[in-house]
């Protein structure tokens, strides 16, 4: 990457769910030193990451160009995953492009981009697939591998798309956490016989350290990751599996999905700093429709014996996550699954996502 000992990597999203253990797994043996971009220093998430040691702070926002310029500044590569409910998805577009912009003009050597997929164009634009927070980063790792065509030699590029966390399925505040009815753990979505194909957060780590470490064939690259292709019906009955605790998913009508506890966030805008007036802005509703849909119609497709090859010892099971969060919960004082999963034991801390858990709230 460079001809100094320690390089440094520039991360926007640092303080997010993926991005926690993608700088974990950055600096872990401290072949890495990770600059964090985070809009404030003080917050648990930040002082954790500053912990793991080879971390510094730069406090500020991706959307202001001399923060970017800042923190690509000094730096050998950089990890770009812009926080697509905070902006709303033209807003993140803007800015995805002039980091990549900005990061090349700094000098940055390798480059990788955050994604998800561009479903819209993979189901062959038909709207009822269109899902605001996938296609504003699709897009723009489109146009980032485009630039690479002419750019790879000065400034190496990588595309990291990844997908619906594991961890959202047992935890508050997501489009799929689940409810516990009569004692039993029950997701109520309208995903039909589809399959999600969910990521686990910590081989999220694994694959962004092997595109650092791997630049020569990963520059070009887009990374498409998964566990697997997990059926609700499968993903019940491996808690219950693992747990000894009855789960079961019921397939659910939109209507009768967006009548649940979703409903007061439905006609809000999916990027909460997203103007509600602009006709570009999709409601929760909306995109979040949408993004059901793609999973209800297997839009989309992930080759796992790629992903086998990259990482060996990757999660390849929703039984195998399960089991392995199980364990980690009780090892860290958390308790066990089934009982995390019920709502009087969720604390402040407990959702996964980064939205959530600072309740919607944030300056862009």
């Amino acid at each position: 990457m460079s001809s100094q000992i320690t390089p440094t990597i520039f991360v926007i999203g640092g303080t997010g769910a993926q991005g926690m253990p993608i700088v974990q797994g950055l600096v872990a043996d401290k072949k890495y030193k990770v600059r964090v971009l985070t809009r404030d220093a003080t917050s648990p998430r930040a002082q954790a990451l500053l912990a793991l040691g080879n971390v510094s702070i730069l406090e500020g926002s991706f959307a202001d160009e001399d923060v970017l310029r800042e923190g690509f500044r000094g730096c050998d590569g950089a990890y770009v995953n812009i926080d697509g409910f905070n902006t709303g998805e033209k807003t993140e577009m803007y800015w995805a492009i002039r980091s990549y912009e900005i990061a090349i003009e700094e000098g940055i050597k390798f480059y990788v981009y955050g994604n998800l997929d561009y479903a819209l164009k993979k189901s062959g634009y038909d709207s009822k697939f269109r899902t605001g927070h996938y296609d504003g980063k699709g897009r723009i790792a489109e146009w980032v591998l485009f630039q690479n065509q002419k750019n790879r030699d000065r400034m190496g590029a990588a595309v990291f798309t990844s997908g619906p966390y594991i961890e959202m399925v047992v935890s508050p505040l997501t489009p799929m956490t689940p409810n516990i009815e009569d004692g039993v753990v029950t997701w109520r979505v309208p995903l039909g016989s589809g399959a999600v194909p969910h990521v686990s957060l910590e081989d999220c780590g694994f694959y962004v350290r092997w595109l650092f470490d791997n630049q020569e064939r990963a520059n070009g690259m887009d990374l498409e990751v998964a566990i697997e292709h997990i059926t609700y019906a499968d993903m019940a009955a491996a808690f219950q599996k693992v747990t000894g605790h009855p789960a079961q998913y019921i397939d659910t009508d939109l209507d009768t999905y967006w009548g649940g506890p979703l409903s007061g966030a439905a006609d809000l805008p999916a990027g909460y700093n997203a103007d509600p007036n602009d006709k570009s802005t999709m409601s929760f509703r909306d995109n979040f429709t949408g993004f059901w849909n793609v999973w209800k119609h297997d839009i989309i497709t992930r080759d796992y014996a790629l992903l086998d090859q990259i990482h060996p010892n990757r999660i390849r099971s929703a039984e195998q996550w399960f089991r392995r969060e199980d364990q980690l919960g009780k090892d860290l004082g958390k308790g066990s699954l089934w009982e995390r999963v019920q709502p009087e034991n969720w604390r402040s801390d407990s959702p996964i996502l980064k939205g959530s858990a600072d309740a919607r709230t944030g300056k862009l």
